[in-house]
């Protein structure tokens, strides 16, 4: 009796509410896709989406270790650009810069990792100050190093990250590796315990020893990683790309993690659901592509799956319901 009853715990705390929700609004996207735009469900349509779902899927892993501390990283726009800048710039027209580059770009991440890390962890600053402060520092990096003018990519980065292997987009490869890796290493290690510890109750994780400046500054490190990764892949799949490649990955990282069921008051997340959601939403703006509508009204969606995610995840819905019923009884009786 005792192993059954554990047994149905554990799948509980395994299959998150998040993971659910995101996997129902897949299925009903895909039914209304080829019931009302059926051209957002061809093969050619959903070859062309997933190599930029991987993207903000990867972009997303980072975005939910951050929210996962109960922070907010606005740097990613500037490290994703950064990174795509760098690589197409410094390995312009030759395939044996390639990997130069894209370490350096590396490097480049990290220092804006550590850099929000110190800020936030260490001094404890706002982090949508920090890292809007630190974001507003890539980007003057990322003029001095492009002048806001576009470069091709090499033949090198075309087929690494803009391929295809199998008939599957190399860039989704990336995205499920990145993703088991990521999911592996908070779910499963010691320190992925405490990092979701520290994000749960950061006074209690205090209490027990933990050093809590360390797991936050240290999220912000983890999530420049991935902003890299994805940086890494748009520099491959996009044939020129410019000098704000990562502006559309703000809102876009945010409403994934939120759609994922991770709290934006931080604890526990799923990083899977995260990936799912960045998957949703790039389909969902496919969707909203092929019925022919503006770039406003992709913001526009954007924004609403923002705030459904928030409404259905924050707001305690029993209580509301509890409370609604309380004020109705006298009424009724």
């Amino acid at each position: 009796m005792t192993s059954s009853s554990d047994a149905t715990a554990n799948s509980r705390r395994t299959i998150s509410r998040g993971l659910v929700t995101v996997l129902i609004a897949l299925v009903g996207l895909a039914v209304l896709g080829w019931l009302t735009a059926p051209s957002s469900m061809s093969h050619g349509a959903l070859l062309g989406m997933l190599p930029f779902a991987s993207v903000l899927a990867i972009a997303a892993l980072g975005q939910t270790l951050v929210v996962m501390q109960g922070g907010i990283d606005l740097s990613i726009a500037g490290t994703i650009s950064l990174t795509v800048v760098i690589i197409t710039h410094e390995a312009y027209g030759d395939n044996a810069r390639v990997l130069p580059a894209a370490a350096l770009a590396l490097a480049a991440a990290i220092a804006a990792g550590l850099l929000n890390g110190i800020l936030v962890g260490r001094f404890g600053l706002n982090a949508i100050v920090a890292t809007l402060g630190t974001n507003a520092l890539l980007y003057a990096a990322v003029l001095g190093v492009s002048g806001g003018t576009p470069r091709e990519t090499t033949s090198l980065m075309a087929r690494v990250a803009g391929g295809s292997t199998l008939g599957i987009p190399n860039a989704v490869y990336f995205a499920v590796l990145a993703t088991a890796i990521t999911t592996v290493v908070i779910k499963k290690t010691v320190a992925g315990r405490r990092f979701e510890a520290v994000g749960a109750s950061a006074l209690a994780a205090w209490a027990s020893g933990l050093k809590v400046d360390r797991f936050r500054g240290g999220a912000y490190v983890g999530a420049t990683l991935l902003y890299w990764l994805a940086g890494f892949l748009l520099a491959g799949i996009v044939n020129k790309p410019t000098a704000y490649e990562g502006d559309s990955y703000v809102l876009a990282s945010v409403a994934a993690v939120v759609l994922g069921g991770t709290s934006l008051l931080g604890g526990r997340g799923s990083l899977v659901a995260s990936a799912l959601a960045a998957l949703f939403l790039t389909q969902l703006q496919q969707y909203v592509l092929a019925r022919g509508d503006t770039y406003a009204v992709q913001t526009l969606v954007q924004a609403a799956a923002l705030t459904v995610g928030v409404a259905l995840y924050t707001i305690n819905w029993k209580r509301l319901r509890s409370r609604h019923r309380s004020r109705a009884l006298p009424a009724s009786a």
